[in-house]
């Protein structure tokens, strides 16, 4: 249990996808205008990331490695994880459609979006069991909503900022995201010691 819990406190905190690899980017700068669409967005890359976790980690460890088929691994993960985001979309647009015009082009950009990928990979090359690899994603899904959310905050304090013209509008919002990224570097030898 103890390394179940260092494995989502280090997913959340030191390991954020987001703020620590650098990984889901394009959303996170797209959608973190509005609190509601960081929100909606976060609940569907969580979504996706763990059932891309529950659909892979099965293909890899009984179809690919016992066939010495490592080498798809990519092509089959992308694939897996498009046909997860347009069922998604599917019932996004049936069930939530405001929220599905809202994230607009981004929703689709999930399928290409390398955390989900990465978090897929991550948790066959770190050689997690099935429950370790869903915990790692529920936690690497969670650090990617907590992304979100607070650079959502960050950004809408920043509207009411005056800023210099040369740094209105992208400079500034990436100088704000790197600030909130070394907030989280904070975390770092934190968990690994938690329960030391």
């Amino acid at each position: 249990m103890r390394s179940l819990i260092v494995i989502m406190m280090g997913a959340v905190l030191v390991n954020n996808y987001v703020l620590s690899q650098f990984l889901g980017i394009c959303s996170f700068l797209g959608v973190s205008k509005k609190q509601d669409q960081a929100t909606g967005m976060s609940l569907a890359v969580i979504f996706v990331m763990l059932l891309a976790t529950a659909v892979t980690w099965p293909i890899q460890t009984f179809l690919l490695d016992p066939n010495k088929l490592g080498y798809l691994q990519t092509i089959v993960f992308i694939l897996v994880i498009a046909a997860l985001v347009q069922l998604v979309e599917i019932v996004m647009k049936r069930y939530t459609p405001a929220l599905h015009t809202a994230l607009g082009v981004y929703l689709p950009l999930i399928t290409t979006n390398c955390a989900v990928l990465g978090v897929a990979i991550d948790n066959i090359d770190a050689s997690y069991t099935f429950l370790e690899s869903m915990v790692n994603s529920l936690g690497c899904g969670l650090g990617y909503f907590l992304a979100m959310v607070l650079f959502s905050g960050v950004r809408s304090r920043m509207e009411d900022a005056k800023p210099p013209k040369s740094f209105e509008g992208l400079p500034l919002t990436l100088i704000a995201a790197a600030i909130v990224s070394v907030s989280f570097f904070g975390f770092a030898g934190i968990i690994e010691n938690l329960f030391g």
